[in-house]
């Protein structure tokens, strides 16, 4: 199944426009078809590592998914995409951050086996039983990924060998559950594997999800810096001008 990417202007990265029921309908065409996929989502954060670590780049450059998450990078395809399309679903239609999608895994045909790796085991226990109530007939298992270390990197992949998940939910954060990614990924065992970042704490109601009229002014960044000053602030003051430098560079080199 080949998916057709659309440009981001200005940030020079491309994305996959999919709204819930687009991306429901990709992942079962996936499940079926029983190859490894992966599914990525493109927010500020993730265009600066495109454009500074090469291997995330080729990562994402390879990924069969990646969805519409930050608003900025949403609005900017939006100015876009009103040039062109002749779709008049709304905008924010197409914005899916993973706890936005997770919820609909129940309506996949023939999901039967679903992995959650990452976060804490007392967040990873809740996250899957929360899945187990949306996909009733499948067999969710976890493992969590707290001090995440090469001997837990080899304790995962083998975990996962042995179950021959269809799914895989891996909430490492970004960049690392890239990286994990990017490097075991010829030797994993066949199946759709999503980078979901903090969605895994979301899930298990560990960690509260901003406001959906936040989401919609693109003001969920002021939420997470409110719960999590110290993890977001760099990301919310600092990086944005990182990035700007990226991409002032790639305009002035190329």
């Amino acid at each position: 199944m080949t998916l057709q990417r659309q440009p981001i202007p200005v940030l020079g990265v491309d994305a996959t426009p999919l709204d819930v029921d687009g991306l429901t309908a990709v992942l079962n065409g996936f499940v079926a078809d029983g190859t490894t996929r992966t599914v990525v989502g493109h927010n500020l954060h993730s265009v600066t590592l495109f454009h500074s670590e090469p291997e995330f780049r080729k990562f994402y450059e390879n990924s069969d998914v990646v969805l519409l998450d930050g608003a900025p990078v949403l609005w900017l395809w939006g100015r876009s995409r009103e040039k062109t399309a002749r779709d008049t679903r709304p905008v924010m239609d197409y914005r899916l951050g993973s706890t936005d999608w997770i919820p609909a895994l129940g309506r996949l045909d023939g999901l039967h086996r679903i992995a959650v790796l990452g976060a804490g085991a007392t967040a990873n226990a809740k996250a899957v039983a929360k899945l187990q109530g949306m996909v009733p007939g499948a067999n969710v298992a976890g493992m969590p990924g707290e001090d995440w270390d090469p001997e837990l990197e080899e304790k995962a992949a083998a975990w996962l060998a042995e179950f021959q998940p269809q799914l895989v939910l891996i909430g490492l954060g970004m960049p690392l559950q890239e990286e994990v990614l990017w490097r075991r990924l010829p030797s994993l065992p066949p199946a759709v594997y999503c980078a979901v970042g903090g969605a895994i704490e979301q899930i298990a109601g560990i960690q509260k999800l901003a406001p959906r009229w936040l989401g919609r002014l693109g003001l969920e960044w002021a939420w997470r810096l409110l719960l999590h000053p110290r993890r977001v602030a760099y990301r919310v003051f600092g990086e944005p001008w990182v990035l700007l430098a990226l991409l002032l560079r790639r305009r002035l080199s190329g």
